[in-house]
């Protein structure tokens, strides 16, 4: 296993380094501005627009798809190095390169499992960054860490499928760019566990389709991200030409889809740990108390010591994982996957948190990134699969070599 970067991502690197350096750390005080003077805005603030156009004339732009025909032909192991960098600044970095959830896994599935004309209707749009989408499979009356509880409906009448049921936590929903949800419900109540399900894409505009409220995260909207809605599907109708894959399939082609999305999310959260862990050093350097410099206590320390271990422990699984995943597939990751799920999250947490008591009273308010990086990776031990699933995965792979 050799996870140094090659000639292409080092390179790529250092580009998405100044482009953070030169463009993104100083625009992030006026998003914040544009956000707060148009607090009914669900879209991103005017800045964003910018920013897309300066990614794109660099050549920062869909970075996140292995697939050479539609994106930039990087493998998880290469893009890894570059998602985390864009981590540093998750308000902007990622939509501003295309490359913000839920719409590359969108685009990834659409990719590998879409239509010609859905890639004509959809995924071209999306990989120009001319619309947002949405995933909804989340549901709010049951327990959705089980997929196989999903109830939304999915029934076949003619050439039409009609859909009904409730969906939240589709994130970007709100946003008035957001064209698009692929839905997953209930093709088959009566088939096999894994084949009762299918994918079918709503255009949000189809009569039926509401969007009922967006959900805050720990008190933030999270508009930069275009909110989390949710939506009530009432007997909409789209033609059966709107179906993902195959009829039934729904199951597998989700967990296609969550694989490198959860990777993804873990390359970011390295980044954001960074931020944090940098945040911190620089904050206690410039602080006395007691007599002396905060860097000089042991026990802040003891917080730099214990992240700096953390960081880099958390970063070589995540490495080893995108490296799996491009050797052996998404199957033969599928325990790092969720190894990383558990642990990326709570180191970052970890280490946001310590940096929030570095920087005392301003650690908890709007003048620094941590409070929104923490609540961010706090809510990234529940999405995607929280925690307790994962480890269930990891323990029952673990268990099998030995029944």
């Amino acid at each position: 296993m050799d996870f140094a970067m090659d000639e292409r991502t080092a390179h790529l690197a250092e580009q998405v380094r100044a482009f953070l350096d030169e463009v993104v750390y100083p625009a992030e005080a006026e998003f914040e501005a544009q956000m707060a003077a148009e607090p009914d805005r669900w879209d991103s603030p005017p800045l964003m627009a910018g920013l897309k156009l300066e990614a794109q004339q660099r050549g920062l732009w869909n970075l996140f798809l292995p697939d050479a025909e539609h994106g930039a032909g990087l493998t998880n192991l290469q893009y890894a190095h570059l998602a985390e960098l864009s981590g540093r600044s998750p308000l902007l970095a990622p939509e501003a390169m295309n490359c913000a959830a839920p719409d590359t896994g969108n685009m990834e599935l659409l990719a590998q499992f879409g239509t010609p004309e859905q890639h004509d209707r959809w995924l071209k749009p999306l990989l120009a960054g001319q619309i947002r989408s949405c995933f909804s499979m989340t549901e709010p009356e049951v327990a959705s860490s089980d997929a196989n509880n999903i109830a939304l409906r999915i029934t076949r009448d003619g050439d039409e499928y009609v859909v009904h049921g409730r969906k939240w936590w589709s994130s970007g929903a709100m946003n008035p760019r957001c064209e698009i949800s692929i839905v997953m419900g209930v093709s088959d109540p009566d088939g096999p566990r894994h084949r009762r399900h299918s994918m079918v894409l709503v255009p949000l505009d189809t009569p039926g389709v509401t969007r009922r409220r967006s959900t805050h995260v720990f008190g933030y909207d999270d508009r930069s991200h275009g909110g989390h809605a949710e939506i009530e599907f009432d007997q909409v109708r789209v033609p059966v030409t709107n179906l993902v894959g195959g009829e039934h399939e729904g199951f597998a082609i989700a967990q296609a889809r969550l694989g490198p999305g959860r990777i993804h999310h873990c390359m970011r959260l390295i980044g954001m740990a960074e931020r944090a862990l940098e945040l911190m050093c620089r904050r206690v350097l410039s602080r006395d108390t007691f007599g002396g410099p905060i860097a000089d206590k042991g026990v802040v320390q003891e917080w730099i010591a214990d992240a700096r271990i953390e960081i880099e422990q958390a970063r070589l699984l995540v490495l080893k994982t995108a490296w799996l995943m491009d050797t052996v597939g998404n199957r033969g990751a599928r325990t790092e996957i969720a190894a990383i799920k558990v642990i990326v999250p709570a180191m970052a947490c970890r280490v946001i948190d310590r940096s929030i008591q570095a920087h005392g009273a301003t650690g908890v308010s709007q003048d620094t990134p941590l409070a929104s990086l923490y609540a961010h990776a706090r809510t990234l031990q529940i999405a995607d699969g929280p925690d307790e699933v994962h480890r269930r995965t990891v323990a029952q792979r673990e268990l099998a070599q030995y029944r």
